[in-house]
């Protein structure tokens, strides 16, 4: 046990500074569409990860989890998981050089907000009715911040009233604002043979 925590610790406090590139976190994904919960713990039987499992395996318990978008990230014996499917161990890597942790042996559990950046953090035992109060808690822009979408397109009416007297839209009785079939390309005019 001692070992795996030394292991641990040597990991956080050498593989930090050396590779500190920030080179694709499995948490980028997340950014604005769920809100990471993050347990890193030196082994399986951890009391606080076996707490947080216990408390996760409940159906009600689950379900606020899920409505509050949240995904979990395991780091156990130094493998780590994304909501139960693992991860290669550069994911895992970079998963812990971007949570920028000091070295220690203590189990971690760290909440990060869907704008990435860390919203709690707390170092062994936690409830999860803790982690739910400090979602909940969040300001309303964190709350339902969301991926960035593109800007919708919008079509242009031409200028010369090419469509006649209906408009823009171009079918009679059409509905206002909403765009009617697209003209069909008008045939070339035949040439008359000399």
């Amino acid at each position: 046990m001692l070992i795996r925590s030394l292991t641990l610790t040597t990991l956080l406090a050498f593989a930090g500074p050396l590779l500190a590139a920030d080179d694709g976190s499995p948490l980028d994904m997340d950014k604005g569409r769920a809100r990471p919960l993050i347990v890193i713990a030196p082994s399986t039987v951890d009391p606080t990860w076996v707490s947080l499992k216990k408390s996760l395996d409940e159906p009600t318990n689950r379900k606020g989890f899920t409505e509050r978008n949240m995904v979990l990230y395991t780091v156990l014996n130094l493998m780590g998981q994304r909501e139960g499917k693992d991860l290669g161990p550069q994911d895992t890597a970079a998963l812990i050089r971007s949570l920028k942790l000091g070295a220690g042996a203590k189990s971690k559990v760290i909440l990060v907000g869907k704008d990435g950046e860390k919203k709690l953090e707390q170092s062994g035992a936690i409830e999860l009715k803790e982690i739910f109060a400090a979602v909940d808690q969040l300001p309303a822009t964190e709350q339902e911040a969301t991926a960035p979408t593109p800007p919708p397109v919008t079509e242009v009416a031409p200028a010369n009233g090419a469509n006649g007297a209906n408009g823009a839209n171009g079918a009679k009785g059409a509905k206002p604002g909403k765009p009617g079939k697209p003209a069909k390309p008008a045939k070339p005019p035949e040439m008359p043979d000399d």
